[in-house]
């Protein structure tokens, strides 16, 4: 946040923020780094969300004056750049592409699935999230390294990273938000009442062939799974 409370619109600059890293930008050197900072809010977003994440509440998760933080992250969008990128850095992959791109996007995929879920506040930062600090960097060198067989020229393959990354954001998204609502037994049974009865009215022929179909497994992962293999399968790679 603003020292006014209010939001930012711009944040440090990328120059300033990635190049020149750990170095208060005006005032006394404080007593903390950037990097507790960092932590300390995303500790807030993992366990309370990204609401509660302000300077004052930081400041005092790692015990200081709300006005010093200022020095390290002048609004919110600053702090959740930096925040974004240091969850980032536990996507670190070690192993070596297996040549097989296709396999290996899916991979990333999982992780990136995986890490969102750890960090459920992670989808909605990454909205307004715009320039990649190092860690992020980090990884999106290994997803160009697994697409190089593709032939896909690198304009392509920074739209593929992209795209798997908006898929992956937007799945999650749907995860948490459906996690989030509770419905009895009861409640079930009659949504699928009514779709059935919708179906059986002959107003709907091609829900109702859709909804004769043999079910398919509807858990998170399964879902998923079929989900990534459509969008990934089905990329060109003219």
């Amino acid at each position: 946040m603003s020292r006014d409370g209010r939001s930012g619109t711009e944040g440090v600059g990328p120059e300033e923020l990635w190049l020149r890293p750990g170095e208060p930008r005006r005032g006394r050197r404080p007593s903390f780094s950037r990097e507790a900072i960092t932590a300390a809010a995303v500790a807030l977003a993992d366990a309370h969300g990204l609401e509660v994440v302000t300077m004052r509440r930081v400041a005092a998760e790692v015990g200081a004056g709300v006005m010093s933080l200022y020095s390290y992250a002048p609004d919110k969008d600053t702090l959740l750049e930096l925040m974004v990128d240091h969850v980032t850095g536990e996507l670190a992959v070690t192993d070596p592409p297996s040549g097989d791109w296709r396999a290996d996007l899916k991979t990333v995929a999982r992780l990136q699935r995986a890490h969102m879920l750890r960090h459920p506040w992670l989808p909605a930062a990454l909205l307004t999230h715009r320039v990649p600090g190092p860690n992020t960097l980090a990884f999106l060198e290994h997803v160009l390294a697994v697409l190089r067989p593709s032939r896909l020229d690198g304009a392509a393959k920074l739209e593929v990273f992209a795209q798997l990354t908006a898929f992956v954001t937007g799945h999650v998204s749907h995860e948490i938000a459906q996690a989030a609502v509770s419905r009895s037994p009861e409640r079930t049974a009659a949504e699928a009442r009514y779709l059935a009865a919708v179906a059986a009215d002959g107003s709907h022929p091609q829900l109702a062939e859709a909804l004769s179909a043999p079910r398919r497994p509807l858990s998170p992962d399964a879902t998923f799974t079929r989900f990534l293999n459509r969008l990934i399968d089905g990329l060109d790679t003219d």
